[in-house]
């Protein structure tokens, strides 16, 4: 029998990794705006761009830079968070296994309603995975290490393919017909009506098709999270983020250690020749080289992300600039609230049945612009909110159905 009376108050929590997570999410709204959310939108009256040098460079910067980079600090800070939540429990004598896959599947529901408004939340899969972590839990750390490079390497991939080719060539021998079905992400042949409920209900359908393609297919997007939250359960334990701004050196050298390896690996797809990379991948040759350049490309995204976190890690612990980044404290411990405001926010925005006929056909530029005043705006919102209460709101309702007991909310 669970105990949960001894864990209603959390210990002290990690500020870092709340400045941390605030900043990931920086990156998660920025990209999301450049991608308009994943929603078909258009306006009636076409218009040219006022900034079309400053889209070039804010494409760049989206493509190169912000896509797919924050996210994973993101799902690295979910394993972490894992490891603080068990190990905390372990602590007070308490076994929190069953207690945490309950929470996955609160988690699971939270993302299903978020998926009503933007197809690929997340959140679902992460729940998924959660429940994955607790079986993981006790397995030793060369053993995880030894899961996470097989994932990254693309290991899941390279068995799918595999196990397609041979799929296909049963096929050919069988004669089967050709079919020309569309690619999920694409927009419907015969749209419904613009409204709420029959984009909720596409979102349910095809985007889900989608989105488990994107996370499960050839792109293989989820086994990335995955090795993401078995490295940060063998991080968790490492302590690495208790007394941190002590190890300035070694923080320096990890931080060059990632660089080097980010610039290692960019440096040896490009000895490639180019590959089509993308979505929509039905009709491409799989071969040696194509999976291998997408192999180094998720090694390439998560040095990349260790260099940011890295970097992040050094100027939080400058006082003067740790000090300012301490802004994002706030928006990250309400991060399950800021996460699903911003899928409610972009699906207001770009769907046709709100307000996508007025920014569906934005630059890049002003959509980046854009994605800085939902952060900003959010940020305020949770530095306020914060002060009068004790956790945001999905968080309070995520705490509360967690322990099935009404949690306190409001400070004293």
């Amino acid at each position: 029998m669970i105990q949960n009376n001894s864990l209603q108050i959390s210990s002290e929590r990690i500020t870092i990794l709340d400045a941390l997570r605030g900043f990931a999410l920086l990156g998660v709204v920025l990209i999301h705006m450049l991608q308009h959310y994943g929603i078909f939108s258009f306006s009636l009256e076409p218009r040219e761009s006022p900034f079309p040098e400053f889209d070039r460079y804010v494409r760049w910067l989206g493509e190169n830079v912000i896509s797919g980079k924050f996210i994973n600090i993101f799902a690295f800070l979910f394993g972490m968070s894992f490891f603080i939540q068990m190990d905390r429990a372990a602590k007070k004598g308490i076994d929190f296994r069953k207690r945490f896959i309950w929470r996955m599947a609160v988690l699971f529901v939270i993302g299903m309603i978020g998926n009503c408004f933007y197809t690929a939340d997340i959140l679902s899969i992460y729940a998924l995975f959660g429940v994955l972590l607790v079986l993981l839990f006790r397995v030793k750390n060369w053993i995880l290490l030894v899961v996470f490079s097989l994932l990254l390497l693309g290991a899941p991939r390279i068995i799918q393919t595999g196990y397609d080719s041979y799929a296909k060539s049963k096929q050919t021998e069988t004669v089967q017909p050709e079919t020309n079905a569309p690619p999920a992400f694409a927009p419907p042949a015969n749209p419904e009506k613009p409204s709420f409920l029959n984009s909720a209900k596409d979102n349910l359908t095809r985007g889900m098709q989608f989105k488990i393609n994107y996370q499960f297919g050839l792109l293989g997007r989820g086994y990335v999270t995955l090795a993401l939250f078995i490295l940060g359960l063998v991080v968790g334990r490492t302590r690495f983020f208790e007394g941190v701004h002590e190890r300035r050196r070694r923080n320096v050298m990890l931080f060059f250690g990632f660089v080097l390896a980010a610039l290692l690996v960019y440096g040896l797809i490009g000895l490639f020749p180019p590959q089509q990379i993308g979505y929509f991948m039905q009709n491409t040759e799989i071969t040696p080289a194509l999976l291998s350049v997408m192999a180094l490309s998720d090694i390439g995204a998560v040095a990349f992300s260790g260099a940011l976190v890295m970097g992040f890690i050094i100027l939080y612990g400058i006082k003067g600039v740790g000090n300012v980044l301490n802004v994002l404290v706030p928006y990250g411990r309400m991060g399950l609230t800021n996460y699903e405001m911003q899928g409610v926010l972009g699906s207001l925005i770009f769907s046709m049945w709100a307000f996508g006929s007025v920014f569906g056909n934005w630059s890049s530029t002003e959509l980046f612009l854009l994605g800085l005043a939902v952060y900003a705006t959010q940020l305020v919102i949770s530095k306020y909110w914060l002060k009068y209460f004790l956790y945001g709101p999905l968080e309070w309702f995520w705490r509360s159905a967690t322990y099935l007991k009404r949690q306190p909310f409001k400070r004293k």
